[in-house]
């Protein structure tokens, strides 16, 4: 990777359960030359095949760190508020509002469940949401709103 662990936008997902979307989240890191931070338990393998497809042979580029717990990347990483956004479907602050410094971690939890409850309650503050105007959808797919929320995260960066 082209920056410095630490000095780059991360994305963080808590607990993912499906290797497709972790796989495709991947490949938009290497895209953005972002780093993968993974949130134990995982609902797969890492070395799982479907992972892997999903992010072809970008794979072995992407900044990939793992933490047994919420709980040990917070104390290892000891993030700013300022740094913390959490992805919630039901967010009132939309995602286009913040000014996301480089060093941000931009956090998507599960698929099926979200953000864990506790984690939510102690960063309330830091919740943002992709804004959709239909509501025949309650959510969207994990990797496209990691894409989304990534690309806006560092467009004032990007040429």
């Amino acid at each position: 990777m082209g920056t410095v662990p630490g000095t780059m936008t991360s994305i963080v997902l808590v607990q993912p359960e499906i290797p497709g979307n972790t796989g495709a989240v991947g490949r938009t890191c290497v895209a953005l030359d972002m780093e993968l931070v993974l949130i134990h338990p995982l609902g797969f393998e890492i070395s799982d095949k479907r992972v892997k497809r999903s992010g072809l042979d970008y794979w072995p580029h992407i900044g990939l760190v793992e933490f047994a717990s919420w709980e040990a990347f917070i104390a290892e990483r000891s993030p700013r508020a300022d740094q913390l956004y959490l992805f919630e479907e039901y967010a009132e602050r939309s995602f286009y509002e913040p000014d996301y410094p480089e060093d941000a971690y931009l956090v998507f939890g599960r698929e099926t469940k979200g953000i864990p409850a506790e984690i939510i309650e102690a960063h309330s503050q830091q919740l943002v949401g992709l804004p959709m105007r239909s509501n025949k959808v309650r959510s969207l797919n994990l990797a496209n709103t990691v894409a989304a929320a990534a690309y806006q995260a560092v467009r004032k960066h990007l040429a």
